[in-house]
């Protein structure tokens, strides 16, 4: 799959209709929700009656550092159970979405990562948040091969980058939602409710998903040279077509998205997971849970921002005349130089340094994600994305179960830099792996 060759494409795109980003602002919606969902436990696991109830402890009884390092082992292995699932559920879902279309496999998603998201309000034990975390993950895992099959059936492929980028920031915008309600809703009605509140938009999503969406084919509000721009790469199999699941392993170019996404994935993880005690506990900063928004608010404004400006930056390589096998790793490379400072705020002092830091690095991660998730669909064809995005999500998530199961005791016994060292390094590791398994990122001939 390689650019148009046509000299009046670009004039052709402002006289055709816009309503593949009509779609892709449903997509935005979606991730954003997803977000939300699955990072609620992040900012209430800062609560110390959500750490009492546990721990088994009394709603009076003091929080000792013993029993600090104690949660966040445990909460560590919880979260290992839900990017164990979410691998599992990368698998079953993009599997299960390639053969029943996406708007039936990503309302069925929807549907369960919304039912358990809810059940959350009722895990006392540890023992049931893990039960709870492990069926969120199964269902959350169907966001992203539904939005990137999603992108690939609406969008030439001049455009999937940006159009990747853009929903994409979605994923912050749930964060800083989260960030700004949890602990006012936690200080007002308890962290129970956060998980009942929230939890409730999914439904709104799923009527959404279920009233707007079609494929370009078959939706009446999709002129016919808008349809025509979308089909202008050539890819002409349909969406539903099967793919031998097993066969898609024996590609580099599966392996080079697998690759990608299990070396970097659990770096995004972390930052979800444990920066909210990061900041509450570790080094000067001892923020208590309301002055966590802020710097949340910050970190994921400019992460969002890196989403969109690195998407938009290797569609514009492209357009320009660059490969797409430079402009994508090119911007690549960007990004993870951008994320190599990201250890100094573990040892920094100060919190203006530390917040700008981390941002920079999730700003990094989300544009390298964008394009990383653009390379599948450079190098498959749309019948086998959902299915390629299911297996580099299965890495990725295992990367991250691999990661989290371990950072809950490095944290507690040894402290952040260890993991934000790791951090550091992750990507530039990734980017040469990726270049030694797809030096030209060759289409796979699937």
């Amino acid at each position: 799959m390689q650019p148009v060759e046509t000299t009046n494409l670009q004039s052709i795109g402002t006289k055709i209709g816009n309503y593949r980003w009509r779609i892709c602002a449903l997509l935005f919606f979606a991730t954003t929700i997803n977000y939300i969902d699955r990072n609620v436990l992040s900012f209430v696991m800062a609560d110390d009656g959500f750490r009492r109830e546990m721990l088994g402890l009394a709603a009076t009884a003091p929080l000792t550092e013993a029993n600090h390092t104690a949660f966040l082992a445990e909460y560590g292995r919880v979260d290992a159970v839900f990017k164990f699932a979410y691998g599992l559920g990368f698998i079953l879902m993009g599997w299960f979405i390639d053969r029943v279309g996406v708007r039936k496999g990503y309302a069925v998603a929807i549907f369960l990562w919304v039912g358990s998201a809810l059940s959350h309000s009722f895990a006392t034990t540890f023992g049931r948040l893990r039960l709870f975390r492990f069926t969120l993950g199964i269902g959350e895992a169907g966001n992203f091969p539904s939005a990137i099959k999603t992108v690939a059936e609406w969008f030439p492929i001049k455009e999937r980058s940006k159009a990747v980028g853009i929903f994409n920031s979605g994923a912050n915008i749930g964060i800083i939602f989260t960030a700004a309600l949890v602990p006012v809703v936690i200080t007002a009605y308890g962290w129970q409710a956060t998980f009942l509140i929230t939890s409730s938009l999914g439904f709104v999503l799923l009527i959404c998903w279920l009233l707007l969406y079609r494929r370009p084919e078959e939706h009446t509000k999709v002129t016919q040279a808008e349809l025509d721009y979308i089909r202008s790469d050539g890819e002409q199999e349909t969406s539903t077509a099967k793919v031998n699941w097993f066969k898609l392993l024996g590609f580099r170019q599966t392996w080079t998205f697998a690759m990608g996404k299990f070396l970097t994935d659990m770096i995004w993880w972390f930052y979800l997971s444990f920066l909210p005690d990061f900041f509450k506990q570790a080094g000067t900063f001892q923020l208590d849970l309301k002055q966590l928004s802020l710097p949340f608010i910050i970190i994921y404004i400019v992460s969002d921002a890196g989403s969109i400006l690195f998407g938009w930056l290797s569609s514009k390589f492209i357009s320009i005349g660059w490969t797409q096998n430079a402009a994508r790793k090119v911007t690549m490379l960007l990004c993870a130089l951008c994320v190599v400072p990201v250890f100094f705020a573990s040892i920094t002092e100060s919190l203006p340094i530390a917040v700008a830091l981390i941002a920079l690095a999730a700003a990094a991660h989300q544009g390298w994600s964008a394009n990383l998730y653009s390379i599948a669909t450079d190098m498959f064809p749309k019948k086998a994305v959902s299915s390629v995005i299911g297996i580099g999500g299965m890495f990725g998530a295992l990367g991250g179960a691999l990661f989290s199961y371990n950072a809950g005791t490095i944290a507690g016994t040894y402290g952040y830099l260890p993991l934000f060292i790791i951090a550091s390094s992750a990507y530039l590791l990734a980017l040469g792996v990726i270049q030694l398994l797809s030096p030209k990122l060759q289409p796979a001939r699937v």
